[in-house]
Protein backbone atom coordinates (compact mmCIF):
# COMPACT_ATOMS: atom_id res chain seq x y z
CA UNK A 1 0.00 0.00 0.00
CA UNK A 2 2.86 2.37 0.84
CA UNK A 3 4.45 1.58 -2.51
CA UNK A 4 1.27 2.50 -4.39
CA UNK A 5 0.85 5.68 -2.33
CA UNK A 6 4.32 7.12 -2.75
CA UNK A 7 5.80 5.48 -5.88
CA UNK A 8 4.77 8.23 -8.33
CA UNK A 9 6.34 10.89 -6.09
CA UNK A 10 9.50 8.81 -5.74
CA UNK A 11 9.77 8.42 -9.52
CA UNK A 12 9.14 12.14 -10.10
CA UNK A 13 11.70 13.04 -7.44
CA UNK A 14 14.39 10.80 -8.94
CA UNK A 15 13.73 12.33 -12.36
CA UNK A 16 13.99 15.88 -10.98
CA UNK A 17 17.34 14.88 -9.46
CA UNK A 18 18.66 13.69 -12.83
CA UNK A 19 17.39 16.86 -14.57
CA UNK A 20 19.25 18.96 -12.00
CA UNK A 21 22.34 16.81 -12.54
CA UNK A 22 22.14 17.58 -16.28
CA UNK A 23 21.88 21.30 -15.54
CA UNK A 24 24.80 21.34 -13.09
CA UNK A 25 27.10 19.44 -15.51
CA UNK A 26 25.74 20.85 -18.78
CA UNK A 27 29.08 22.34 -19.86
CA UNK A 28 31.46 19.76 -18.38
CA UNK A 29 33.10 16.75 -19.99
CA UNK A 30 30.89 14.40 -18.01
CA UNK A 31 27.41 15.83 -18.53
CA UNK A 32 25.25 13.38 -16.57
CA UNK A 33 24.36 11.10 -19.53
CA UNK A 34 21.43 8.69 -19.46
CA UNK A 35 23.83 5.91 -18.42
CA UNK A 36 24.15 7.74 -15.09
CA UNK A 37 20.67 6.49 -14.24
CA UNK A 38 21.90 2.91 -14.25
CA UNK A 39 24.95 3.84 -12.15
CA UNK A 40 26.90 1.95 -14.76
CA UNK A 41 28.77 -1.26 -14.06
CA UNK A 42 32.11 -2.45 -15.33
CA UNK A 43 33.55 -5.92 -14.81
CA UNK A 44 30.53 -6.59 -12.56
CA UNK A 45 31.63 -3.85 -10.19
CA UNK A 46 29.59 -0.68 -9.89
CA UNK A 47 31.70 2.41 -10.36
CA UNK A 48 32.29 4.56 -7.29
CA UNK A 49 33.66 7.75 -8.85
CA UNK A 50 33.16 11.37 -7.85
CA UNK A 51 30.40 11.60 -10.49
CA UNK A 52 28.58 8.54 -9.15
CA UNK A 53 28.61 10.12 -5.69
CA UNK A 54 26.82 13.20 -7.06
CA UNK A 55 24.21 11.09 -8.89
CA UNK A 56 23.35 9.23 -5.67
CA UNK A 57 23.14 12.44 -3.64
CA UNK A 58 21.06 14.48 -6.09
CA UNK A 59 18.67 11.56 -6.78
CA UNK A 60 18.17 10.95 -3.07
CA UNK A 61 17.61 14.68 -2.50
CA UNK A 62 15.11 14.81 -5.36
CA UNK A 63 13.05 11.97 -3.92
CA UNK A 64 13.01 13.49 -0.42
CA UNK A 65 12.21 16.96 -1.80
CA UNK A 66 9.24 15.77 -3.87
CA UNK A 67 7.79 13.64 -1.07
CA UNK A 68 8.08 16.58 1.36
CA UNK A 69 6.47 19.02 -1.06
CA UNK A 70 3.62 16.64 -1.92
CA UNK A 71 3.02 16.12 1.79
CA UNK A 72 2.71 19.89 2.33
CA UNK A 73 0.31 20.14 -0.63
CA UNK A 74 -1.97 17.60 1.05
CA UNK A 75 -1.43 14.83 -1.50
CA UNK A 76 -1.00 12.17 1.20
CA UNK A 77 -3.53 11.31 3.89
CA UNK A 78 -0.78 10.06 6.21
CA UNK A 79 1.04 13.36 6.72
CA UNK A 80 0.66 17.11 6.98
CA UNK A 81 2.53 20.15 8.27
CA UNK A 82 5.30 19.82 10.81
CA UNK A 83 3.85 21.73 13.76
CA UNK A 84 6.01 20.06 16.42
CA UNK A 85 7.67 23.38 17.40
CA UNK A 86 4.64 25.63 17.10
CA UNK A 87 4.25 28.00 20.03
CA UNK A 88 7.90 27.85 21.10
CA UNK A 89 10.05 30.97 21.13
CA UNK A 90 12.46 30.71 18.24
CA UNK A 91 14.47 33.88 18.74
CA UNK A 92 14.19 37.54 19.63
CA UNK A 93 10.84 38.83 18.43
CA UNK A 94 9.61 35.65 16.80
CA UNK A 95 7.94 32.34 17.64
CA UNK A 96 7.46 29.11 15.75
CA UNK A 97 4.10 28.74 14.04
CA UNK A 98 2.45 28.30 10.66
CA UNK A 99 2.94 25.26 8.44
CA UNK A 100 6.54 24.06 8.28
CA UNK A 101 7.42 21.63 5.48
CA UNK A 102 7.51 18.13 6.95
CA UNK A 103 11.05 17.12 5.98
CA UNK A 104 11.14 14.42 8.65
CA UNK A 105 8.36 12.60 6.75
CA UNK A 106 10.09 13.13 3.38
CA UNK A 107 13.39 11.90 4.79
CA UNK A 108 11.88 8.78 6.31
CA UNK A 109 10.00 7.65 3.19
CA UNK A 110 12.85 8.58 0.84
CA UNK A 111 15.26 6.50 2.91
CA UNK A 112 12.94 3.48 2.73
CA UNK A 113 12.72 3.65 -1.06
CA UNK A 114 16.19 4.81 -2.13
CA UNK A 115 18.37 2.96 0.39
CA UNK A 116 16.50 -0.29 -0.32
CA UNK A 117 18.24 -0.36 -3.73
CA UNK A 118 21.53 -1.16 -1.97
CA UNK A 119 21.27 -4.83 -1.12
CA UNK A 120 24.99 -5.55 -0.77
CA UNK A 121 27.31 -5.07 2.20
CA UNK A 122 30.48 -4.26 0.30
CA UNK A 123 32.38 -0.97 0.33
CA UNK A 124 30.60 0.38 -2.73
CA UNK A 125 27.19 -0.21 -1.16
CA UNK A 126 28.28 1.63 2.01
CA UNK A 127 29.62 4.52 -0.07
CA UNK A 128 26.33 4.76 -1.97
CA UNK A 129 24.33 4.74 1.27
CA UNK A 130 26.55 7.48 2.68
CA UNK A 131 26.10 9.64 -0.44
CA UNK A 132 22.33 9.05 -0.36
CA UNK A 133 22.36 10.48 3.16
CA UNK A 134 24.44 13.49 2.03
CA UNK A 135 21.65 14.28 -0.44
CA UNK A 136 18.96 14.11 2.23
CA UNK A 137 21.00 16.29 4.61
CA UNK A 138 21.37 18.84 1.79
CA UNK A 139 17.57 19.27 1.66
CA UNK A 140 17.57 20.07 5.39
CA UNK A 141 20.65 22.30 5.24
CA UNK A 142 19.15 24.58 2.58
CA UNK A 143 15.72 25.10 4.20
CA UNK A 144 14.58 28.72 4.63
CA UNK A 145 12.80 30.45 7.45
CA UNK A 146 9.69 32.32 6.33
CA UNK A 147 7.90 34.75 8.67
CA UNK A 148 4.67 36.69 8.99
CA UNK A 149 4.35 39.91 10.97
CA UNK A 150 1.81 40.52 13.75
CA UNK A 151 1.10 43.67 15.70
CA UNK A 152 -0.98 46.84 15.77
CA UNK A 153 -1.22 48.45 12.31
CA UNK A 154 1.40 46.09 10.92
CA UNK A 155 4.03 47.15 13.46
CA UNK A 156 5.61 43.66 13.33
CA UNK A 157 6.18 43.60 17.07
CA UNK A 158 6.12 39.83 16.89
CA UNK A 159 6.64 37.39 14.03
CA UNK A 160 5.40 33.88 13.44
CA UNK A 161 7.94 31.81 11.50
CA UNK A 162 8.09 28.41 9.84
CA UNK A 163 10.58 26.41 7.78
CA UNK A 164 10.09 25.80 4.08
CA UNK A 165 12.00 24.04 1.33
CA UNK A 166 14.47 26.06 -0.72
CA UNK A 167 14.26 26.03 -4.53
CA UNK A 168 15.64 22.72 -5.80
CA UNK A 169 18.24 24.63 -7.84
CA UNK A 170 19.76 25.81 -4.56
CA UNK A 171 20.07 22.19 -3.40
CA UNK A 172 21.73 21.36 -6.72
CA UNK A 173 24.22 24.21 -6.26
CA UNK A 174 24.94 23.05 -2.70
CA UNK A 175 25.63 19.47 -3.80
CA UNK A 176 27.74 20.63 -6.75
CA UNK A 177 29.97 22.40 -4.23
CA UNK A 178 30.15 19.16 -2.23
CA UNK A 179 31.10 17.35 -5.45
CA UNK A 180 34.02 19.74 -5.98
CA UNK A 181 35.18 19.07 -2.40
CA UNK A 182 34.46 15.29 -2.42
CA UNK A 183 36.75 13.08 -0.34
CA UNK A 184 38.46 10.03 -1.80
CA UNK A 185 38.46 7.03 0.53
CA UNK A 186 41.86 5.43 0.82
CA UNK A 187 41.22 1.74 1.32
CA UNK A 188 43.52 -1.08 2.34
CA UNK A 189 43.15 -3.16 -0.83
CA UNK A 190 44.51 -6.31 0.77
CA UNK A 191 41.85 -6.19 3.48
CA UNK A 192 39.14 -5.24 0.97
CA UNK A 193 39.80 -8.36 -1.08
CA UNK A 194 38.61 -10.37 1.89
CA UNK A 195 35.05 -9.90 0.55
CA UNK A 196 32.32 -9.57 3.15
CA UNK A 197 34.52 -10.76 5.99
CA UNK A 198 35.25 -8.86 9.19
CA UNK A 199 38.59 -7.79 7.64
CA UNK A 200 36.81 -5.99 4.78
CA UNK A 201 34.26 -4.37 7.09
CA UNK A 202 37.04 -3.23 9.40
CA UNK A 203 38.95 -1.61 6.52
CA UNK A 204 35.80 0.20 5.41
CA UNK A 205 34.97 1.43 8.92
CA UNK A 206 38.49 2.83 9.32
CA UNK A 207 38.25 4.67 5.98
CA UNK A 208 35.00 6.34 7.07
CA UNK A 209 36.43 7.48 10.43
CA UNK A 210 37.51 10.91 9.18
CA UNK A 211 34.57 11.52 6.83
CA UNK A 212 31.97 14.10 7.82
CA UNK A 213 28.28 13.18 7.40
CA UNK A 214 27.74 15.98 4.86
CA UNK A 215 30.80 15.12 2.75
CA UNK A 216 30.51 13.23 -0.55
CA UNK A 217 32.91 10.30 -0.84
CA UNK A 218 34.24 8.26 -3.75
CA UNK A 219 36.52 5.27 -4.15
CA UNK A 220 38.12 5.48 -7.58
CA UNK A 221 39.41 8.22 -9.86
CA UNK A 222 37.25 9.36 -12.76
CA UNK A 223 38.06 7.99 -16.22
CA UNK A 224 39.04 10.25 -19.11
CA UNK A 225 35.69 11.71 -20.16
CA UNK A 226 37.22 13.24 -23.29
CA UNK A 227 37.14 9.89 -25.09
CA UNK A 228 34.25 7.58 -25.85
CA UNK A 229 34.04 4.37 -23.79
CA UNK A 230 30.98 2.32 -24.69
CA UNK A 231 31.52 -0.27 -21.94
CA UNK A 232 31.40 2.46 -19.29
CA UNK A 233 28.62 4.38 -21.01
CA UNK A 234 30.74 7.48 -21.69
CA UNK A 235 30.13 9.24 -25.00
CA UNK A 236 33.21 11.47 -25.09
CA UNK A 237 33.06 15.14 -26.06
CA UNK A 238 33.17 14.80 -29.86
CA UNK A 239 30.01 16.36 -31.27
CA UNK A 240 29.20 18.25 -28.05
CA UNK A 241 28.08 21.86 -28.27
CA UNK A 242 30.12 24.51 -26.44
CA UNK A 243 29.71 28.23 -25.83
CA UNK A 244 31.92 31.05 -27.08
CA UNK A 245 29.68 34.10 -27.30
CA UNK A 246 26.39 35.08 -25.76
CA UNK A 247 24.81 37.32 -23.19
CA UNK A 248 25.26 36.74 -19.46
CA UNK A 249 27.68 33.82 -19.84
CA UNK A 250 29.68 32.87 -16.76
CA UNK A 251 33.46 32.45 -17.00
CA UNK A 252 32.91 28.70 -16.67
CA UNK A 253 30.56 28.69 -19.68
CA UNK A 254 32.88 30.92 -21.73
CA UNK A 255 35.69 28.40 -21.24
CA UNK A 256 33.55 25.42 -22.27
CA UNK A 257 34.98 25.22 -25.82
CA UNK A 258 38.50 25.01 -24.43
CA UNK A 259 37.49 22.45 -21.80
CA UNK A 260 35.34 20.23 -24.06
CA UNK A 261 37.16 20.59 -27.37
CA UNK A 262 40.69 21.98 -27.31
CA UNK A 263 41.91 20.22 -24.16
CA UNK A 264 40.40 16.95 -25.44
CA UNK A 265 42.34 17.11 -28.71
CA UNK A 266 39.36 18.32 -30.73
CA UNK A 267 38.82 21.50 -32.73
CA UNK A 268 35.99 24.01 -32.39
CA UNK A 269 33.76 24.00 -35.45
CA UNK A 270 31.29 26.80 -36.13
CA UNK A 271 27.98 25.82 -37.69
CA UNK A 272 25.33 28.30 -38.78
CA UNK A 273 21.78 27.17 -38.33
CA UNK A 274 18.49 28.89 -39.10
CA UNK A 275 16.21 29.56 -36.15
CA UNK A 276 12.52 30.41 -36.46
CA UNK A 277 11.04 32.48 -33.64
CA UNK A 278 7.84 34.39 -33.00
CA UNK A 279 8.31 38.16 -33.34
CA UNK A 280 6.48 41.46 -33.80
CA UNK A 281 3.62 40.15 -31.67
CA UNK A 282 0.53 42.37 -31.43
CA UNK A 283 -2.48 42.18 -29.18
CA UNK A 284 -5.84 42.32 -30.97
CA UNK A 285 -9.03 43.25 -29.12
CA UNK A 286 -10.34 40.89 -27.82
CA UNK A 287 -8.50 38.58 -27.07
CA UNK A 288 -5.82 37.24 -29.35
CA UNK A 289 -2.10 37.74 -29.89
CA UNK A 290 -0.82 37.48 -33.44
CA UNK A 291 2.86 37.11 -34.24
CA UNK A 292 5.05 37.00 -37.30
CA UNK A 293 7.57 34.25 -37.92
CA UNK A 294 11.11 35.64 -37.96
CA UNK A 295 14.07 33.70 -39.32
CA UNK A 296 17.65 34.36 -38.31
CA UNK A 297 21.01 32.68 -38.75
CA UNK A 298 22.59 31.64 -35.45
CA UNK A 299 26.21 30.55 -35.02
CA UNK A 300 26.71 27.51 -32.80
CA UNK A 301 29.98 25.84 -31.87
CA UNK A 302 30.71 22.12 -31.65
CA UNK A 303 33.68 19.87 -30.90
CA UNK A 304 34.92 18.00 -33.97
CA UNK A 305 37.88 15.75 -34.76
CA UNK A 306 41.15 17.24 -35.97
CA UNK A 307 44.11 15.51 -37.64
CA UNK A 308 45.67 12.72 -35.56
CA UNK A 309 49.12 14.33 -35.09
CA UNK A 310 47.66 17.45 -33.46
CA UNK A 311 45.34 15.31 -31.33
CA UNK A 312 48.21 13.25 -29.86
CA UNK A 313 50.22 16.39 -29.06
CA UNK A 314 47.33 18.06 -27.19
CA UNK A 315 46.41 14.88 -25.30
CA UNK A 316 49.97 14.53 -24.06
CA UNK A 317 49.97 18.17 -22.99
CA UNK A 318 46.68 17.85 -21.12
CA UNK A 319 47.22 14.42 -19.60
CA UNK A 320 45.70 14.31 -16.14
CA UNK A 321 42.78 16.66 -16.86
CA UNK A 322 39.99 14.23 -16.09
CA UNK A 323 36.86 16.29 -15.61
Amino acid sequence: QAYLTYSSSVAAGAQSGIEECKFQFGWERWNCPESALQLSTHNRLRSATRETSFVHAISSAGVMYTLTRNCSLGDFESCGCDDSRNGRVGGRGWVWGGCSDNVEFGERIAKLFVDALETGHDTRALINLHNNEVGRLAVKATMKRACKCHGVSGSCSIQTCWLQLAEFREIGNYLKMKYDQAHKLEMDKRRMRAGNSAESRGATAEAFNNVHATELVFLEESPDYCTRNASLGHHGTEGRECLQTGKNLSQWEKRSCRRLCTECGLKVEERRTEMVTSCNCKFHWCCTVRCEQCRQLVAKHFCSRRDSAATNHIKRRNKGHKR
